[in-house]
Order: C-alpha cells, then sequence, then structure tokens
C-alpha cells in the first residue's frame, strides 16, 4: 500500500510524536510510505534513520505560495492510495487529486480546513462523535486509537538527577505548560501530600507562573519541572503515580504510557480521561478541584494492593488495545477500505 503521510506541526508535541511513531510503523508493516513535513532536521532525521525518506515544506503562513504546488507535485509522483493530512495547517496545504485524502484530528478542530477532505480519523470516540454531529456522515468517519511504546521494564531515571529525595512518594506529570494542562492544581494538591514530591516533565508558557504557585503555596522544595524530556519510560518507572490533571485533554496519551509502564493513574476527569479509564485501571476526580486530587493520590500512594490492581488492569488495556500491533492493524484495515467521497 502506499500512503502520504503529512504534518506541519510544531517542533515537539504529542500528535507530531504519534506521526513519527504511526509512519515508522507503517513502513515497518511493509507500506511504501512518503513522510512530508514542515521543516525541521531532527524529524527528518529519525525517520531517515528508520529507513524513510522525508520531504520538507516551508508550510508557512498566507503569504507561502511555494508549499501548495510542491506538495503537490511530491504526491503526483509517488501516487499515493491514500493521504493523511495530520491537524488543521497540513488539512489546508494538501490538494485533493487521485488519492483519497484523510484527515486526522486529535481534537476538536475547525472543521473548514478539512472541507477537502474524503474521511476524517478521530483518535477519540468522543471526537468522532462531535464530528458527525457536525453533520458528517458516518460512513466518512472513523475512530483509530492512538499507539504508544512498551515502556514495561524500562531502568529508572536516578531520582537524585531529579532533585527528588530516594526514599519520598514521586508522582509525575508530562505535558506542556499550558494553562489547559492544569499543573496549578497539581501545585494546589501538594500541600495535602506532605512529603511527596512533584515532577512536570515538559515546557511553554506557564512555567514562571507554575513556580511562582508553588511559592506561595510553600512547595517550592517539593516541585520539580525539568523540561522537555525524551526518556518517559525513564521517568515512569522512577515515579509512584502518574498525575494527569488537565483542565481539557483531548486524549490523554500519557494515560497510556502509564498503562504501558505499569503505573497507577489519577486524572481529571476532562475528555479524554474520561473517556480512556474505567474504576478497574484508574481513578477520575473532578476537574479543577486540588482537594479531590490530592485525596485520590493518597489513596493510590498508601494503598499498594490498590495500585498493583490498577497497574495490572491498565497494562492489560494498553496490551490489547494501545500496543503497537493492535493500532497499526486497524490503521492498515482503514487505509485499505476508505474510498473516494
Amino acid at each position: 500500500m502506499k500512503v502520504a503521510q503529512v504534518m506541519a506541526g510544531a517542533p515537539t508535541g504529542g500528535a507530531e510524536l504519534f506521526f513519527e511513531r504511526l509512519t515508522t510503523a507503517l513502513h515497518r508493516a511493509g507500506d511504501s510510505v512518503l513522510p512530508v513535513i514542515r521543516r525541521n532536521e531532527p524529524r527528518a532525521a529519525r525517520l531517515a534513520r528508520a529507513g524513510l525518506a522525508p520531504r520538507q515544506l516551508g508550510f508557512g503562513g498566507p503569504a507561502d505560495l511555494l508549499t501548495g504546488p510542491r506538495l503537490r507535485t511530491l504526491l503526483r509522483r509517488f501516487g499515493p492510495r491514500v493521504v493523511v493530512a495530520w491537524m488543521n495547517r497540513a488539512a489546508s496545504f494538501t490538494p485533493p487529486g487521485d488519492w483519497v485524502l484523510a484527515g486526522r484530528l486529535g481534537g476538536y478542530y475547525d472543521l473548514d480546513y478539512y472541507r477537502r477532505c474524503d474521511h476524517l480519523v478521530g483518535n477519540t470516540r468522543g471526537i468522532v462523535r462531535w464530528i458527525a454531529g457536525q453533520g458528517w456522515a458516518d460512513r466518512r468517519v472513523h475512530y483509530v486509537p492512538n499507539f504508544v511504546d512498551d515502556l514495561g521494564g524500562a531502568t529508572p531515571v536516578s531520582r537524585q538527577s531529579l532533585g527528588v529525595p530516594p526514599d519520598c512518594k514521586l508522582v509525575l506529570a508530562l505535558g506542556r505548560l499550558h494553562r489547559n494542562k492544569a499543573f496549578d492544581m497539581l501545585i494546589s494538591a501538594l500541600p495535602r501530600l506532605p512529603g511527596t514530591h512533584a515532577v512536570i516533565a515538559g515546557e511553554g508558557p506557564e512555567r514562571a507562573d507554575l513556580l511562582d504557585a508553588a511559592r506561595r503555596e510553600g512547595v517550592s522544595d517539593r516541585l520539580h519541572l525539568i523540561g522537555w524530556r525524551e526518556d518517559t519510560g525513564a521517568l515512569l518507572a522512577a515515579a509512584d503515580a502518574l498525575v494527569c490533571p488537565s483542565r481539557h485533554e483531548p486524549l490523554g496519551n500519557v494515560v497510556i504510557e502509564a498503562w504501558s509502564a505499569g503505573r497507577p493513574v489519577v486524572a481529571a476527569a476532562s475528555e479524554g480521561p474520561r473517556e480512556l479509564i474505567t474504576s478497574d485501571d484508574g481513578v477520575l476526580v473532578p476537574p479543577g478541584d486540588p482537594g479531590a486530587l490530592a485525596d485520590a493520590l493518597a489513596h493510590v500512594l498508601d494503598d499498594p494492593a490498590r495500585a498493583a490492581s490498577l497497574t495490572r488492569t491498565g497494562r492489560r488495556r494498553f496490551e490489547t488495545e494501545f500496543a503497537e500491533a493492535p493500532v497499526v492493524a486497524r490503521w492498515r484495515e482503514f487505509l485499505g477500505a476508505v474510498e473516494k467521497a
């Protein structure tokens, strides 16, 4: 099967990382895959090391008159059966043609960007229901989940390297330092969790505000902002629990990563975690409630039997629903079945 994958996203981010994982996995599965990306030498190098031949284009603003024609030429030469455009910018640049054009959404995006698409793919059932509610025919809207790497058995990162004492409880949060991630709720929960340290791996515009909040709450010595990291498995292996306090979280890849790594999950019941998590594999709390978040974390951290039960069930969910093999099989089934609208 010949498939082109078009990504015009940011240098870092969950969707961008999954684009790389899926593109590489389809290549390993035997498909002929053309990745077309916004100029990004590190991403191009990673794809090239995986045996792919990525093409880089500008994908600029309204004044970019070159990317559209160049992308059309690349696609015509490659001759894909399906072109997958990832998120708004890629969808706005990707032309229709002899191929099936599918837009891939990881959130509740403006569907005007996808008006040329024959099919849309959402990575949660909630997104798929929302798209159908905007008037898209059911046969043109598809649910295909993300997969994450198998992080089980990773060697823990040294707690000393994180500034965390070896004998304390450690909760880990992962994501961009943005208001939607609600890391301020985690900071507000920390005074109710004496002796527990919180590590947040990510970068973004909220860094200074989060440090100010930690000073106000008197927990600066127990909050560790360690920046953007790629050693997710090692960080999870060092943690006692994964916390996802997001106000808005369309999917929650971090939940699946924690299941993969065998770590209990406590999450705010925003869109994605609410869809993913059951009482057998995680704990949900109301968004924006630091007291409830602290209570749930305390119960998990202080009850090893409960934590072990959550991690066993979460690991089974990962293996059956969100590991590479079942998800790539679903993607290949989708790519083989879709037709021009």
